[in-house]
């Protein structure tokens, strides 16, 4: 009797739906080569694959093959994270494991990132702050309703290039000013040849080419300052009013937060979209963060006569050639020099902080009787 065709292979990774609807594709929330290695150890110890769409206070809602969840976090991960960006953001993949007594998952370990949004954290001090984790594209929201600030978006696509993510700018709004779309060429000229797409979510204008960018299984980010149309244009996406929308003040155009917290949505077009809330800072965290924003200066940078030129005044500086032929704007040169500044300065305060950190741990050991301390560094640490 002739064998049957060969049974269809099953997704990596799917698992039946509780209520016996469909399984889900992990694929189809972005799990793809590269998380699969690295979740293989944790399959083999009975855990799941999960995306974070949503934290709160360490509790976080997780999308797995077999539906949502509401997760807490281990407590050996809790203690094990150096700094808050190694515990889990939206967009992280996540090993799960099941918990039926309380109906509740438990994060064991956060997968590697095949991409970040790393900021530094508001405030006066120089901790980091994880935005979102696995991002293909950075959509960079900039409102039409006022002239957009090519100094701010420039700390936008200087993030995303560092982290590994595309950088988009869209003009939002579009419906309020109709040489939108004229207006995106030079932008983008003077943004390094960065692509730039004027979109309104009123009229539906742009947004064919912005869906080109939304490929099923994707995942883009939306950021920009509050006003600039966020929360609108993810309705506009999703096809129904699912995040809050507010008025602009008229007297300074300035918005109020709408958006609240970093969530991760599923569009109808299959991509996945993560909503962040405005900016009021967006700071640099080290200087590479810097070089990656402008690529133009660095491409030029190695043309320098001198391989440290800080591009201000040295001889032979192939930037301040390019500045003065007008090849590149001088402006983009002195934002540059400005950021450059201000990552030095961070990372000043983070060296001082450091040696005040081991100053401070090893007062605390030296003022340990004598016998204790020999026995902590027969155990390997000056701390038990």
């Amino acid at each position: 009797m002739a064998a049957g065709p060969p049974p269809a292979a099953e997704p990596p990774f799917a698992f039946p739906h509780p209520r016996g609807g469909p399984p889900v594709r992990l694929s189809d929330l972005g799990f793809g080569p590269f998380q699969e290695p690295s979740f293989a150890p944790y399959a083999s110890r009975g855990l799941v694959p999960g995306r974070v769409a949503f934290e709160s206070r360490e509790t976080y809602r997780v999308l797995t093959g077999d539906g949502e969840r509401l997760a807490d976090l281990s407590g050996r991960l809790r203690h094990s994270a150096g700094e808050p960006a190694d515990l889990p953001a939206v967009g992280d993949w996540v090993a799960l494991r099941d918990v039926p007594s309380d109906g509740f998952g438990l994060v064991e370990a956060v997968l590697p990132r095949a991409s970040r949004l790393l900021r530094k954290a508001a405030g006066e001090g120089c901790a980091a702050q994880l935005l979102a984790a696995n991002v293909d594209v950075l959509l960079v929201a900039a409102s039409l309703e006022r002239e957009p600030n090519e100094r701010s978006l420039e700390r936008y696509l200087a993030m995303a290039r560092e982290g590994g993510v595309r950088p988009v700018v869209l003009l939002t709004k579009g419906d309020l000013d109709a040489r939108g779309a004229e207006r995106a060429l030079p932008l983008s000229a003077l943004l390094g040849g960065v692509e730039v797409i004027a979109v309104s979510a009123a009229s539906g204008a742009g947004l064919d080419r912005l869906g080109r960018l939304l490929a099923p299984g994707s995942t883009a980010a939306l950021a920009g300052p509050s006003g600039a149309g966020k929360s609108t244009l993810v309705n506009r996406l999703l096809g129904e009013e699912r995040q809050a929308t507010r008025t602009v003040r008229e007297e300074d155009l300035r918005g109020r937060h709408a958006t609240t917290a970093r969530q991760l949505f599923v569009l109808p077009s299959g991509a996945l979209l993560v909503d962040t809330p405005g900016l009021r800072e967006l700071g640099l965290l080290d200087g590479a963060s810097v070089a990656a924003g402008f690529p133009e200066i660095e491409g030029l940078a190695r043309g320098c006569r001198f391989r440290d030129c800080s591009h201000d005044g040295e001889p032979g500086c192939a930037v301040a050639r390019a500045a003065a032929s007008g090849e590149i704007d001088p402006a983009r040169v002195e934002a540059r020099a400005k950021l450059v500044r201000e990552a030095e300065s961070l990372a000043l305060r983070q060296s001082v902080g450091a040696a005040r950190a081991e100053r401070l741990r090893w007062k605390a050991f030296t003022g340990r009787p004598a016998r204790e301390r020999a026995r902590a560094l027969r155990d390997g640490g000056g701390e038990r």
